[in-house]
């Protein structure tokens, strides 16, 4: 695996949405999340200030994307790279929960993060200007499939030339045409990448794996240096190598609500890993940052709340 990089740029990839989520007395919060996005933030609040966190996404020219954009950078994401798209409008959620595990509903279909990547010189240029990327099988299926592959092309470049550069497979069926095509560009994404940080549940629905040495063996064959395979409250296993060690996750006596534990545990993972460059020490690290995530509503918890882990 690369060296651990001393400072640097971090950017992720992929689509931010508004979120609405259950608050008291039936009424509904406003906020803004998004898996890729959710992930940036926590590796914003777990990594120091000589990293900088960059989103790259298309929002529309809208009220909306305005107070999106305004959140993202009081939060100390950048925004530079964020293309602005006349008449287009952010993609909406709603959060239901049922015993702290949620389900969704979504209205995505005109957002104007399908279009992030259709300019190349845009993409090219905050790809190159990042020493670690950040993406997901969301990021991909949401794009038109040209635009996908242009995306995949830049971050093969980048692996290419000694970027870091982590996917998050996150399968999700219904936004793809057919499970065959999500296999193909799943296939496509781990091409792309260093690492590999898939959740076994979905690799065993819909991948068919029968055991978590499956799920890494096939993700080491796309061409992936390390898995982290996370698997819920039974831990997550690190493949590297012809090691596989698992890392138990941290038990939480009441689950309010799991909407960014995997998301959490990736940003927490990668920003320890890129200051140590000890998986496994990375990996406790996000299971405690996971653990605390979802005893609080929301995709995002505040900074403030996870500064007692160290």
């Amino acid at each position: 695996m690369q060296e651990a990089v001393l400072g640097g740029r971090f950017l992720s990839i992929g689509e931010c949405m508004v979120e609405l989520s259950q608050a008291k007395d039936g009424h509904l919060r406003k906020g803004f999340a998004g898996d890729t996005f959710n992930t940036a933030w926590y590796a914003r609040a777990c990594l120091p200030t000589d990293w900088s966190i960059d989103y790259f996404t298309a929002l529309g020219d809208d009220a909306m994307s305005d107070e999106m954009a305004t959140f993202m950078g009081n939060a100390g994401i950048g925004t530079g790279y964020i293309r602005r798209l006349r008449g287009k409008t952010p993609g909406l959620y709603m959060i239901n929960l049922k015993d702290g595990e949620r389900s969704f509903s979504y209205w995505r279909d005109s957002s104007a993060a399908r279009q992030l990547a259709a300019d190349g010189d845009v993409l090219r240029t905050a790809i190159e200007a990042s020493d670690v990327l950040y993406f997901s099988g969301i990021t991909l299926a949401v794009l038109p499939r040209e635009d996908a592959y242009t995306l995949l092309a830049e971050l093969r470049r980048a692996k290419a030339i000694g970027k870091i550069v982590a996917f998050d497979p996150n399968l999700r069926p219904r936004l793809w045409s057919s499970l065959d095509a999500m296999h193909a560009m799943i296939a496509e994404g781990g091409r792309a990448s260093t690492l590999a940080l898939p959740s076994f549940d979905d690799e065993a629905a819909h991948f068919g794996d029968d055991s978590i040495s499956s799920t890494i063996r096939r993700y080491r064959q796309y061409g992936t240096t390390m898995v982290v395979v996370k698997n819920g409250p039974d831990g997550a296993t690190i493949g590297e190598g012809s090691d596989e060690t698992l890392v138990p996750a941290v038990k939480v006596e009441k689950v309010i609500d799991t909407t960014s534990a995997g998301d959490s545990f990736n940003g927490a993972f990668l920003a320890h890993y890129l200051q140590h460059h000890d998986a496994l020490a990375a990996a406790a690290f996000a299971a405690e940052i996971a653990a605390k995530v979802i005893q609080e509503h929301g995709a995002l918890v505040s900074p403030e709340k996870l500064k007692s882990i160290q």
